[in-house]
């Protein structure tokens, strides 16, 4: 009468119940995203801002004096991405389709000549199916998600004031709650202090690459230099496709403008930022790189793209490091990371193996 647990029934039941789950829960983050999100990128400032606060309090500064300082801090970087992308994305959501019809103008010769070699399509066809301008309107709808985000930038800062608040007491009442008779509370402090690292320089080394990005499309004459630079932070952290898709709507403006050379010059420039950041000094000061696999990456960003739009996808490649670093920091869930990882991280485990011994 009753299914033992070997039957097919209990193994299907033991499917489907977490599968119901995932979806009921994927439903529910689709349907509070006016709440989830301002509240991620606020623990997200949280936690970049920890490391400063601790920082002055360790110099001398009382910790009001200290908190107040950062959140000021935080609320001068708030102000001017919110002045950047205002004053910015008018202008340049109104110069898209005359960019997009140049573009597509620009393309006819191209496709002409490919036609020369031998290569016979329809041109009129290709050019519906492969959409030239499709880049730029993406820059433009994820600058409109997150500038529709900053419009909840008060209740943001109120909870990034809130966390800070409670960062410094929350280890007692842990202790006072619950004794952590097994440690695990140093646990999850060690989960803590590698995930406020990581966002600590992912975060420096972004804003470094913005700035380096803005000057070399000013020096090459391209429009909206202020975009691509804070595009370029935005999407450094994505590690892999992030610096692919940031150089795309440059490179296209670039060609419109001065033609195929200056086109990749400005590819060039994107290169050398990111082969020096991302290659050379990011594992130098995070100790060795913290790879994601490119599948885990482009998976990431469909998903979290999907359930929270644009800002979703620039949500998504953090969060997915979060737990990396978490499933990495406990030898039982060790094997979970390294499935997360990049082929690269993973051989030079395999050649020095005594490097993750310590998660």
């Amino acid at each position: 009468m009753f299914d033992t647990p070997s039957s097919p029934q209990a193994s299907h039941s033991r499917f489907l119940l977490p599968v119901a789950a995932f979806v009921v829960v994927v439903a529910g983050m689709r349907a509070a995203e006016p709440i989830l999100v301002p509240l991620l990128i606020a623990s997200f400032l949280a936690i970049v801002s920890a490391s400063p606060i601790f920082w002055l309090k360790d110099k001398g500064i009382p910790a009001p004096l200290a908190l107040f300082l950062v959140i000021l801090g935080v609320l001068g970087l708030g102000f001017g991405f919110i002045v950047l992308i205002g004053t910015s994305l008018d202008d340049f959501s109104e110069a898209i389709p005359r960019y997009q019809t140049r573009l597509t103008e620009e393309m006819g010769p191209l496709l002409h000549w490919i036609q020369g070699l031998g290569f016979q399509f329809n041109e009129e066809l290709l050019l519906k199916s492969i959409d030239p301008g499709a880049s730029m309107r993406m820059v433009g709808r994820m600058l409109s998600g997150l500038g529709a985000i900053l419009a909840n930038s008060f209740l943001i800062l109120l909870t990034v004031i809130f966390i800070l608040l409670e960062a410094s007491s929350f280890p007692k009442k842990v202790h006072a709650a619950f004794g952590d008779p097994k440690g695990t509370f140093s646990q999850f402090s060690k989960i803590t202090d590698a995930v406020n690292n990581y966002l600590a320089i992912k975060t420096v080394l972004s804003l470094a690459t913005g700035i380096i990005v803005a000057i070399w499309v000013t020096i090459l004459g391209i429009d909206f230099p202020v975009i691509w630079g804070l595009l370029a932070f935005l999407l450094n952290f994505i590690p892999n496709l992030g610096s692919i898709i940031a150089a795309v709507p440059p490179m296209l403006l670039g060609y419109i403008q001065f033609g195929l050379g200056r086109a990749l010059l400005v590819a060039a420039g994107y290169g050398l930022v990111n082969v020096i950041f991302g290659n050379v000094v990011e594992p130098k000061l995070m100790g060795r790189k913290l790879g994601l696999s490119t599948l885990v990456v482009f998976l990431s960003l469909v998903f979290w793209g999907w359930v929270w739009g644009p800002v979703g996808m620039l949500l998504s490649v953090p969060m997915t490091m979060i737990v990396k670093i978490a499933l990495e920091s406990h030898p039982s869930t060790r094997g979970l990371s390294i499935l997360l990882d990049s082929e690269s991280s993973v051989i030079k485990m395999a050649k020095h193996p005594e490097t993750t011994s310590t998660g």
